[in-house]
Order: structure tokens, then C-alpha cells, then sequence
């Protein structure tokens, strides 16, 4: 088993920053990539990014260039810095984590941390 716990979102003005970290423990070894996750209410969740076990890292294109992904091998953390952020409604981050295991992929997922961006 894989459990994660983010942390880090809160209330933030547009065009500022914020980080969110994920901590990942259980069979850690096993994890193939690590991402990010977003949901708003009604609406489908959708990839923000994702890192693999080759730290190479792949962003939404609404993302890109404003959010970094970044992992911590020696803490088992994920974080998602997060800048230039726009006006929107609550949204809740969910970490993801994805691994190889009785022969087929397995996801597990936080408990999601909500990030409003208002003025």
C-alpha cells in the first residue's frame, strides 16, 4: 500500500504563489511517478503534472511554465510549486502516486487540499 498527505493549500491573491507538498510512505520502492491532480466542483479531475522514477516531468499546457514538479527521494515528497496564478473557484489539488504491482498498475490518491485564487 501507498498512503499520501498533502499539504500546503490555502487562499492566495492572482498572479501569486504557492507550494504544495504531498509525503508519501508504505512501498515507496515500488512507486513508478508521482503527480498532481486538480478538480473543481461538477468538472472532470485533469493531470496538472506528473514526475517518474527518471525525473522527467510532463505539465498540463495551461500549467506550463508557470508550475514546477519536484520530488525529494531522501523525505518521499512531491511538492508542486505553483506561480502566476490565476482567478478561479476553489479548487482541490490531489496528489497521485502510480506503481507496478500483481501484474498491473495501481493508483492511489491523497485526500486532496483545496487552493482558491481571489482577490
Amino acid at each position: 500500500q501507498v498512503q499520501l498527505v498533502e499539504s500546503g493549500g490555502g487562499l492566495v491573491q492572482p498572479g501569486g504563489s504557492l507550494t504544495l507538498a504531498c509525503t508519501a510512505s508504505g512501498r515507496i520502492s515500488t512507486i513508478y511517478s508521482l503527480g498532481w491532480y486538480r478538480q473543481a466542483p461538477g468538472e472532470q479531475r485533469e493531470l496538472v503534472a506528473v514526475i517518474s522514477i527518471g525525473n522527467t516531468s510532463k505539465y498540463a499546457d495551461s500549467v506550463l511554465g508557470r508550475f514546477t514538479i519536484s520530488r525529494d527521494d531522501a523525505e518521499n515528497i512531491v511538492s508542486l510549486q505553483m506561480n502566476s496564478l490565476k482567478p478561479e473557484d476553489p479548487v482541490v489539488y490531489y496528489c497521485n502516486a502510480a506503481r507496478w504491482g500483481d501484474r498491473r498498475w495501481i493508483d492511489y490518491w491523497g485526500q486532496g487540499t483545496q487552493v482558491t485564487v481571489t482577490s
